[in-house]
């Protein structure tokens, strides 16, 4: 597949990947039923058939009339921690989920877009998986709290409460220490649906497929859209309508939710923005007959 470079101004906002940190996850779990002679073409498998994997945050640098806005969308598994300020979660963590400690890293990310961790000014979850949210809080002063101490933090009301009693299939995946700590020092807004306009320029809708009450995130102007589309279609490969993963709690919606997100951004020229895919940051796709397929794919530059 060829990748293209682009630069991408939307609303106002400079469009920025930030790399949080590469890690391992199981391919078969990432594809589900999906045979492996057909995913490994996309993202070859090592010999404990993981497949690497980027926790990929999206920053949004305020321009013109949003100038005093930084927002980020997700901020990775949390990899600072164990690097500079102690471990937050215990070192077999980083060494379950292959966390590479040479790989790059969130607060390194923001420094090369310019900025600081008081320059952020929103963080919104898309859910709180430690790999969508544990670089929201810091091991510092012998406590856990808030990583961007002038930052308002946005979740969906029915994740948090997934989050707080967690089934047992997503036990692993709901640490209370990248969530807790933000709600005891108020800095969490709870939303409850989809908002119309949540920040200038920035909605979000519901996904309940992959996990109860996650948010993908919407930002929009009069010539373009681009959908930070979380674990609704986690890489570029998962664009195939069928190609869903093993983790998703109800294989069936979240196969509704992605055909109805695919089919906009075909329709309308949209970019699909991926969390997870190892090499692609964004796509545009195109009907494929029955099924969708990535017509461009992006590296988007600073």
């Amino acid at each position: 597949m060829e990748i293209k470079e682009a630069q991408l101004e939307i609303a106002s906002y400079q469009i920025i990947p930030l790399a949080t940190g590469v890690f391992g996850l199981d391919g078969g779990a990432m594809f589900g039923t999906v045979p492996k002679i057909l995913w490994e073409k996309h993202i070859p498998a090592d010999s404990q058939n993981r497949i690497p994997m980027e926790a990929r945050a999206l920053l949004l640098k305020g321009k013109g009339a949003n100038k005093t806005k930084n927002i980020l969308i997700d901020c990775g598994n949390g990899k600072d921690f164990v690097e500079k300020f102690g471990d937050k979660l215990g070192k077999k963590f980083a060494q379950m989920y292959n966390i590479d400690p040479n790989g790059p890293s969130l607060l390194n990310s923001l420094k090369h877009a310019g900025l600081g961790v008081d320059d952020v000014t929103d963080v919104i979850f898309t859910h709180l998986h430690f790999d969508h949210c544990g670089g929201g809080t810091i091991w510092k002063d012998n406590r856990i709290q808030p990583q961007f101490p002038n930052a308002t933090y946005y979740v969906q009301k029915e994740n948090l409460q997934t989050a707080q009693n967690p089934n047992i299939r997503e036990k692993a995946s709901y640490l209370s220490p990248n969530f807790l700590p933000l709600l005891d020092s108020g800095v969490l807004k709870i939303l409850e649906g989809p908002t119309d306009e949540l920040l200038p320029g920035i909605t979000v809708g519901i996904s309940n497929g992959h996990t109860k009450g996650q948010q993908w995130v919407q930002i929009s102007d009069a010539k373009n859209t681009l959908i930070y589309c979380a674990d609704v279609i986690p890489t570029s490969a998962h664009v195939r309508s069928a190609w869903i993963m093993g983790y998703d709690l109800d294989p069936l919606k979240i196969i509704e939710e992605k055909t109805a997100m695919l089919s906009q951004a075909a329709q309308h020229g949209w970019y699909l923005f991926f969390e997870h895919d190892p090499k692609v940051d964004a796509c545009k796709v195109i009907k494929n007959g029955n099924d969708f397929a990535v017509s461009d794919a992006f590296k988007l530059l600073a």
